[in-house]
């Protein structure tokens, strides 16, 4: 498994691939120029999540998208954060995992989870009652699969008899796994099971998790010595003067937020309680950090030693901020942050 330098903060590239208002095709070859822009630039990896019916994600199948960056790439990683395991068959997962992994040259950041939102695996005819337990089996038969040979199971979901496995990931014994969560309980069995995390949130509330995590470590002497990534997710946009960024992030938050509500409002669902309804919530409970060069870095800085991550998740592109900001933001970031960290 690849892990964070203790010495270095690592950043990578979050993405919902949330509508933008251009046109779909548009929109996946401008995030193909952003995704080669960072690969340059010298960011660790391209997290992609996945949604269905929803302006909030344009990319239902991340692993085909990914495909793509990882073909217009050279070092930048890739990954799905997260796959979502309760929509497909596991083995129909594994073999896409592989075919990714091999694609990508042994790239490949594997993020696993059963989905936050019921309604869009209930279009799928998966109950909410049901989803915990068809993501536990299935995750562990894909774990169970990365091992090669010939693979049964008999599970409540799924029966496997003799499978022969005769694809592999091309990293051993399988490409570093991720979950996303809030929880600090999460956080202990991501510890226990090798698993790099990427939380949201306040620092505040972020410290539990990675506080949790380290003590989980701290108590297992099965741990080895290298560092997981605990990743600390943020929107972020520089602009060349504090109201220049504010001009661009305002109106690309709103857009962002309205694809967000889509199905919720659509079902009336009430949202999460604690998701920013406005943009000036948003800078407040962190979520979003904007403004020039300097400010931004102190924040972002700030905010991962109060959090006490050590790999930078930004969100570079959202709603409708031009192709040339977000490029602008990757290029400052690169400058302003990787560099005097480095």
């Amino acid at each position: 498994m690849k892990n964070a330098s203790s010495s270095k903060l690592a950043i990578g590239i979050f993405d919902h691939l949330d509508e933008n208002g251009s046109d779909i095709a548009r929109q996946y070859a401008d995030r193909l120029t952003l995704a080669e822009t960072c690969d340059r630039l010298g960011f660790y990896a391209y997290h992609l999540a996945e949604h269905h019916f929803t302006p909030h994600g344009r990319s239902p199948a991340p692993n085909l998208f990914l495909s793509s960056v990882a073909q217009r790439t050279h070092n930048l990683r890739v990954g799905p954060l997260v796959m979502l395991l309760s929509l497909c068959h596991p083995l129909r997962a594994f073999e896409e995992i592989c075919m990714l992994d091999q694609l990508s040259g042994g790239r490949l950041e594997l993020g696993l989870g059963r989905g936050s939102l019921p309604i869009e695996l209930g279009y799928f005819g998966i109950g909410a009652d049901a989803a915990p337990e068809r993501y536990a089996e299935a995750s562990k038969i894909l774990m169970n699969a990365m091992r090669g040979g010939t693979l049964s199971y008999q599970g409540q979901y799924f029966e496997l008899n003799s499978v022969p496995l005769t694809l592999r990931p091309h990293q051993r014994p399988h490409p570093p796994t991720w979950i996303a969560t809030n929880r600090p309980e999460s956080a202990s069995w991501a510890a226990a099971n090798g698993a790099n995390i990427a939380c949201v949130g306040p620092s505040w509330t972020v410290r539990k998790i990675t506080d949790a995590y380290r003590a989980h470590r701290e108590r297992n002497i099965d741990a080895d010595d290298h560092a997981p990534f605990l990743g600390l997710l943020r929107m972020v946009v520089v602009g060349r003067s504090e109201k220049e960024a504010r001009s661009l992030a305002v109106p690309a938050y709103e857009r962002w937020l309205t694809s967000f509500k889509f199905l919720y409002d659509l079902n009336e669902i009430p949202t999460p309680p604690n998701l920013p309804l406005t943009f000036d919530a948003a800078i407040e409970s962190e979520l979003c950090v904007a403004g020039t060069a300097t400010s931004v870095r102190q924040a972002l800085l700030g905010q991962l030693e109060a959090a006490g991550a050590n790999y930078l998740l930004c969100q570079l592109a959202f709603g409708n901020l031009p192709l040339e900001a977000s490029l602008y933001t990757a290029t400052t970031i690169r400058s302003e942050i990787m560099d005097p960290v480095g």
